[in-house]
């Protein structure tokens, strides 16, 4: 919008809802807590609240604009008239505009006008809202958040559930394409009728977390959600806030945690959104050589501005708090960490120190975390973060960064790239399967195969794999064993548990007719029994950040393209032991080395027919004999299955 030359003047035309006399939400602590980036709570005073005063029911609404020259709230309740109900700035320097409206309520939409020094007019959604209109309509909404939860049952165990040595399987989730309306496939499910369907297909599969994919409210759908706009609503689209409580607690309910997405990263330039929201950088850096993310274009929240930390701390807190989430997956971690992230020599400023380091966001990210533990020990934190950035999912007492896990890039990437090789060529590139034992213990690590790396032209899951049709799925069920046995959680996307065919559509349904298909069922059924036996095996678990949880029994058989290693548990736990024939080709009398003498029986074969396999291998238990092998003084001999994953256990007498 043009700036005017000459001043403009504001209009006071009467209204019959009127503001009355001055009412606050604020104390002079809470003030004192914002302004020094303190204040953990503060949708608990800023935005939009149905309160009572003087005997009147209304609204109290406050922003934050300290450059405004003038401040209003406008809505249907006033015929959008910028001069009807202006907002009171306080007088502490906080820069907070407030006041109370009687005779409204919930339901109703509004935005704030702001009179900027400039003398620019803009119309802004409010940052703290709860409930916004369904995109493309930008304007907030008056929302109460009251809601009866029936979870308590799960609050009260989910510290156990949600513990780094319990089992942890995160099925992720895209809501507005995991399942569209059969009849209308351009109408998304609602949150109430997804509550029904996901849950009973999440449990059904045995995972033990859905993470959601951005739920916050955003303008613009192909950004699946990581542009948002209103860090306070779930999105409208799928329905109101009480709605989406609804949907976690029937999770919970069902013995689900519920993990979310969350982006402090960045946030988009829409004229209603935060960016320049005052006619000033308000939330971003005003330098945007640190402001602005180029490959984005989206702008950066000015990590050292204590109203913006208090800001980004109360979001992470809220979704915790009014929603119950049980953990927040944080996008984009490296992207804060460093200043020169996706930047050329000279778009960058270096820290006081000369390094590359963004300190800023460093603190406060130890400071979201320190926040998220102390206030909700039994969740957790989770960073997407793909640099070899120190101590990521480390203590901040010992110079970490607090996160409870972090994905496992390198693993993903080495994995996948090896897998995508024809296993004729495999024993040449054998580091690139084993070489994430080096470091696996460094970070609590969740192994991601994610929504990234199913779309732009990389190609679905299935379709990765080499070979002909049978090889294909036998490689993936291998793939998925391999992660399963693998140390670590787990995180897999939708679809990729059916082996969907096409590339992932943010703007369709899942390919969910292919289930019918014996191919597709057997690698669902694969992905069900993997998850049933790393809730059922507690040696895949109990230690599973732990190097005392993992040892090899042969790493180096590259010429036969085979790979075997214990997985281990507490003291009384027995270890299990996984082989892995990567290769087409079936080992005749494969012997391997075991640590203990008896019957061990398979657990698992992922070349069974019941998942598509050949059912090479007929038996289910193997015994040992005294013959020594791999350091072992008993071994096992027995035909390797080929593309196959075998898990054993030894029998207890």
């Amino acid at each position: 919008m043009a700036k005017s030359k000459k001043s403009k003047k504001i209009s006071n035309e009467t209204s019959d809802v009127r503001t009355i006399e001055f009412f606050s939400l604020f104390t002079d602590y809470d003030i004192e807590l914002f302004k020094s980036g303190k204040h953990y709570r503060l949708y608990e005073k800023l935005g939009s609240h149905i309160v009572e005063h003087q005997g009147a029911s209304g609204v109290y609404f406050a922003v934050w604009a300290p450059n405004a020259r003038y401040v209003s709230v406008i809505g249907n309740f006033n015929s959008w008239n910028k001069g009807a109900h202006p907002l009171q700035p306080r007088w502490d320097g906080s820069g907070i505009w407030e006041s109370f409206i009687p005779r409204i309520g919930q339901g109703e939409v509004y935005k704030y006008f702001i009179n900027t020094k400039d003398n620019e007019d803009l119309e802004k959604g409010d940052p703290y809202a709860f409930f916004w209109e369904v995109p493309p309509m930008t304007a907030s909404i008056v929302w109460d958040l009251k809601y009866k939860w029936s979870d308590n049952k799960w609050m009260k165990k989910r510290a156990a559930i949600n513990a780094l040595n319990a089992p942890i399987s995160v099925y992720e989730v895209h809501l507005g394409s995991w399942q569209r309306s059969p009849h209308h496939p351009e109408k998304y499910l609602d949150y109430k009728h997804l509550a029904k369907s996901l849950t009973e297909y999440v449990k059904d599969m045995g995972y033990t977390h859905v993470e959601f994919m951005p739920v916050m409210e955003h303008p613009y759908a192909p950004s699946w959600g990581y542009q948002i706009t209103g860090y306070f609503a779930p999105s409208s689209r799928f329905g109101s806030p009480q709605d989406f409580m609804y949907l976690v607690d029937e999770l919970h309910q069902a013995g689900i945690g519920v993990i979310l997405d969350w982006v402090p990263s960045h946030y988009p330039g829409d004229a209603h959104g935060l960016f320049r929201f005052d006619g000033t950088n308000l939330y971003e850096h005003e330098d945007m050589r640190k402001g602005f993310h180029p490959d984005w274009k989206s702008y950066i929240f000015n990590y050292g501005r204590y109203e913006v930390r208090s800001f980004l701390i109360s979001n992470a807190l809220f979704w915790l708090d009014r929603y119950h989430a049980d953990g927040l997956r944080v996008d984009a971690v490296a992207s804060m960490l460093y200043l020169d992230y996706s930047r050329n020599e000279g778009e960058w400023t270096p820290n006081h120190f000369g390094g590359r380091e963004n300190l800023e966001a460093i603190s406060l990210l130890k400071e979201i975390n320190e926040a998220v533990y102390s206030y909700y020990p039994d969740v957790q934190t989770i960073a997407e973060e793909s640099t070899s950035f120190t101590g990521v999912s480390r203590p901040t007492y010992s110079g970490g960064l607090g996160f409870g896990m972090k994905w496992m890039m390198g693993w993903m990437h080495d994995t996948l790239s090896y897998f995508a090789k024809d296993p004729m060529y495999r024993k040449y590139h054998h580091n690139q399967i084993t070489f994430s034992m080096v470091y696996a213990f460094t970070e609590n690590f969740m192994l991601p195969f994610s929504h990234d790396e199913v779309v732009y032209g990389k190609g679905s899951m299935i379709n990765k794999m080499p070979g002909d049709i049978w090889q294909r799925f036998a490689n993936l069920r291998v793939l998925y064993s391999y992660m399963f046995t693998h140390p670590g959680a787990k995180l897999l996307f939708m679809g990729c548990d059916f082996a969907q065919i096409q590339e992932w559509n943010f703007e369709r349904s899942l390919d969910w007719h292919l289930t019918e298909d014996a191919k597709h069922k057997g690698i669902q059924k694969t992905i069900r029994d993997l998850n049933k036996l790393y809730r059922k095996e507690a040696a895949l678990y109990e230690k599973q950040f732990d190097p005392q949880g993992f040892e090899w029994l042969d790493a180096n058989d590259w010429e036969r393209g085979t790979l075997s290693y214990l997985r281990k548990g507490n003291e009384h736990t027995e270890p299990l032991l996984t082989v892995l024939n990567l290769t087409p080709v079936p080992r005749e009398d494969y012997k391997l080395g075991v640590p203990d003498a008896g019957i061990w029986q398979i657990l698992f074969n992922s070349d069974d027919e019941k998942y598509g396999g050949s059912d090479y291998l007929k038996a289910k238990s193997i015994e040992s004999e005294p013959a020594e092998s791999h350091g072992n003084t008993n071994s096992i001999t027995f035909n390797l299955p080929p593309l196959a994953a075998l898990v054993l256990k030894r029998k207890n007498n």
